[in-house]
């Protein structure tokens, strides 16, 4: 397929995908984005994932668990497809999330038995409520608490309990880079997390994202194959989309992984869905090892990006 032709079969697919492609890879006007990202939630999987809600504002009837019914990981994905900030479902399922948990830390814990949160699960929650637009006190418990916790290598790890010469984690940092974006773009604390966020971004790019600062080796084969959703895992196309995401400055060192991104391609111009992480769903958006709308929208706008 041209480009023309890839346009077109994205655009068949769910609002969700239309919206996002309408916004990164043409020159629709807003309107025209804006309508469709008001379909996400009465057309397609946003409103299946909707319409899956429990009378009590919870997904799955739990909170974190099961992965990836629950309330958390429905709220993330619904985040992901572009569901409209404000959304009374939405921030019902949040009132829920925090009236379940603890902030004793400072982080967030829904776990009697365990002493100290877990970064990443503070850093998807703190990007829920800010994209979200939940009025709380605990997004700044949560800046606060995230700020606190960045390692000196410049990263996070949601193991930063076991001492300050604990290595980042590629999964925590992109985890905490996504939330602190989010954030500056609803105005909170701008200044303290892009100083925050160029220590992380420089901590991926040491790594070439996705390589062993030791040997330079492959970090984790894992990385290398693109999935969606997502959920908490890091791979080197969500890295990537990160960073155009943000329109950061171009830097060579995501050169090694553009190539990946590259050699990914198949013949007909499409990207598939390569890996899908274990666990319980409510439906499957695409098939695996099929040509994938949302892998091949996100590849094209990260070419976009390095292009320009």
């Amino acid at each position: 397929m041209n480009h023309s032709e890839l346009l077109d079969w994205l655009l068949q697919g769910d609002p969700a995908i239309r919206r996002q492609t309408l916004r990164d890879l043409t020159d629709a006007p807003p309107e025209q984005v804006e309508q469709e990202r008001r379909r996400v939630a009465s057309e397609g999987w946003g409103a299946q994932l909707l319409a899956l809600q429990d009378s009590d504002g919870k997904w799955g009837g739990k909170i974190y668990n099961p992965k990836w019914t629950s309330t958390h990981y429905t709220l993330l994905l619904l985040r992901q497809l572009g569901l409209p900030p404000r959304h009374p479902q939405a921030l019902r399922g949040l009132e829920q999330m925090l009236a379940y948990g603890n902030f004793k830390d400072g982080g967030y814990n829904l776990w009697v038995t365990v002493k100290y949160s877990d970064i990443c699960v503070d850093a998807m929650l703190l990007m829920m409520l800010a994209y979200f637009q939940l009025d709380c006190q605990q997004i700044e418990e949560l800046i606060d608490h995230t700020l606190t916790h960045q390692l000196p290598d410049g990263g996070w790890n949601c193991n930063w309990f076991r001492g300050e010469n604990t290595h980042s984690s590629f999964h925590t940092t992109l985890s905490v880079l996504e939330a602190f974006y989010e954030c500056e773009l609803a105005g909170l604390r701008v200044t303290d997390m892009q100083t925050a966020r160029r220590a992380g971004e420089e901590f991926l790019l040491q790594h070439r994202l996705f390589r062993s600062h030791r040997t330079g080796d492959v970090a984790d084969e894992k990385m290398l194959k693109f999935s969606f959703p997502t959920h908490w895992h890091y791979d080197v196309l969500r890295a990537l989309d990160y960073f155009q995401c943000c329109r950061a400055p171009y830097d060579a060192r995501v050169q090694d992984a553009m190539d990946w991104l590259l050699h990914k391609r198949l013949p007909d111009g499409t990207w598939k869905l390569e890996n899908r992480h274990g666990g319980k769903t409510f439906f499957e958006m695409e098939k695996l090892g099929s040509p994938s709308r949302w892998n091949t929208l996100r590849a094209l706008r990260v070419l976009r990006w390095g292009e320009r």
